[in-house]
């Protein structure tokens, strides 16, 4: 098999298993921290994940992924749900999460500061829209490190 980007990968082979269990994949990473290499897979449900729903989850891949061989190198593989304080990665999150608090990570300082938390009002354009005490603003993707839904308790 040709390698591919794994992500997309990940997304292809899984998708019977997830429809049949009612899981969506929220999100896929495979990144390299310090000498290690990590394939993360999130995957949700709207009634919450369970970690039997990741056991399951992550034995199911665990053999799509030595069937395949899609990874020259050794990694490790996590399975687990987004969590409350989940990331807002791909466009349909935003979309999803309209109306929410959203703590946002800054690459620059906005009003004195990288880390904000604001209402979040969408995207468009690969601009993030929010509103921070009662004012509208916009940051472009590339300015903002990260998006995570906001925990307000």
């Amino acid at each position: 098999m040709a390698k591919i980007k794994i992500t997309e990968f990940i997304e292809e082979v899984s998708k019977p298993y997830l429809e049949e269990n009612g899981l969506e994949l929220y999100f896929t990473e495979y990144v390299k921290e310090g000498k290690d290499w990590y394939l993360r897979i999130y995957v949700d449900k709207p009634e919450g994940v369970f970690i039997k729903d990741c056991e399951d989850y992550s034995r199911w891949i665990s053999e799509k992924l030595d069937e395949a061989d899609p990874i020259e190198r050794n990694y490790m593989l996590e399975v687990s749900s987004p969590g409350l304080d989940r990331p807002l990665v791909k466009d349909e999150h935003f979309e999803k999460y309209k109306g929410r608090l959203v703590d946002i990570s800054l690459y620059k300082q906005f009003n004195g500061s990288k880390q904000i938390t604001a209402l979040l009002i969408g995207l468009n354009d690969n601009n993030i829209s929010v509103n921070i005490d009662g004012e509208d603003h916009s940051f472009d993707r590339k300015e903002v490190s990260k998006v995570r839904l906001a925990l307000d308790f």
